[in-house]
């Protein structure tokens, strides 16, 4: 029998992965590829005496300024402040794909892990095919607790439409259920939006990306990388509120999404944050504020989810133009 050799490929690191330094903080990865050698990301976890803690954005600024600001890096290509570890200190890689196949393979250790398991399948006799799929979140880095929930990542287009159409058949036939009032009032205090419950709700409820199994929240995602190359430069013009006409939404869902729009200032739209992923469609007229920038080519674009909790920043469509 001959021997097999495996080929040793670089490792790519793209948004919804997590890193691990070697002081064990686990990072979220948030851009393609690398700048300056380092892996762009956001502190999110921490080790405590009572197991991995999550930080909100300001918890984990103020953190790594006390304990390791050799973690806090301004990107030059982006204009921002954010975290980044450099590829020879990354102690581990976290990659949601990985990390769903192994737990489909075994029983699961957990009813976190059984809700995930069962979500999937459900999926899976409808057509769908997982391969394509990861989860992220506390499930990828092993530190779910009971009330977790599940954030599976989709990395095909059209496999993330035919699941969404496959949620809306599900619905229907009650083997899915809606979140509940509840469950809503909980998402948008998680989300802390700069948008009304009302306002959440509305545009979150027609996106079919949420959905209740057992109790439990799913959230899922797409993602695409390097679907959307991110310019080499940009010069911040401040914030910028405006309504404008969506020209084409069918870069929505990505990360970042991506939104062609009719204005005087500028004619793309980019959202950062999950909270404006899918939110308008074609033809619709929205409200928007957030960061104006122009790009190297002179165009100019709005930056939406400059920080995770996009303070000051949002989409919404204009349900009454009066």
């Amino acid at each position: 029998m001959g021997v097999i050799v495996l080929k040793l490929v670089e490792a790519r690191y793209c948004p919804k992965d997590f890193i691990e330094s070697p002081e064990g903080l686990i990072f979220a990865v948030v851009a393609d590829g690398l700048e300056n050698g380092k892996v762009l990301s956001f502190l999110r976890y921490v080790l405590t005496e009572t197991g991995l803690q999550k930080l909100a954005t300001e918890q984990a600024n103020a953190y790594l300024q006390v304990h390791f600001p050799n973690y806090l890096y301004y990107s030059e290509a982006r204009a921002s402040n954010l975290h980044a570890v450099l590829v020879e200190k990354i102690a581990r890689h976290y990659q949601p794909r990985l990390r769903l196949q192994e737990l489909v393979q075994h029983l699961p250790a957990d009813q976190v892990v059984a809700d995930l398991i069962n979500f999937v399948r459900l999926l899976q006799q409808q057509g769908l095919d997982i391969s394509q799929w990861g989860i992220t979140g506390s499930v990828l880095i092993g530190a779910q607790k009971a009330s977790s929930d599940l954030d599976l990542v989709c990395y095909d287009r059209n496999s993330f439409t035919l699941a969404r159409q496959i949620i809306q058949d599900l619905l229907a036939q009650q083997q899915l259920q809606t979140l509940s009032d509840a469950d809503w009032l909980e998402a948008y205090q998680r989300r802390d939006c700069d948008l009304s419950f009302e306002e959440y709700c509305w545009h979150e409820q027609r996106k079919l990306n949420k959905v209740i199994i057992n109790a439990r929240k799913v959230d899922i995602s797409l993602l695409l990388p390097h679907a959307t190359a991110e310019p080499a430069s940009v010069r911040k013009l401040g914030l910028i509120q405006q309504r404008c006409k969506i020209l084409d939404a069918h870069l929505s869902f990505d990360y970042p999404a991506v939104y062609r729009v009719v204005a005087e200032d500028f004619d793309q739209v980019v959202c950062f944050t999950a909270t404006y992923q899918g939110q308008a469609l074609a033809g619709e007229i929205v409200s928007i504020a957030g960061q104006l920038e122009q790009l190297p080519d002179g165009r100019r674009r709005v930056i939406i989810g400059s920080t995770r909790e996009a303070h000051g920043e949002y989409m919404k469509v204009v349900l009454n133009d009066a």
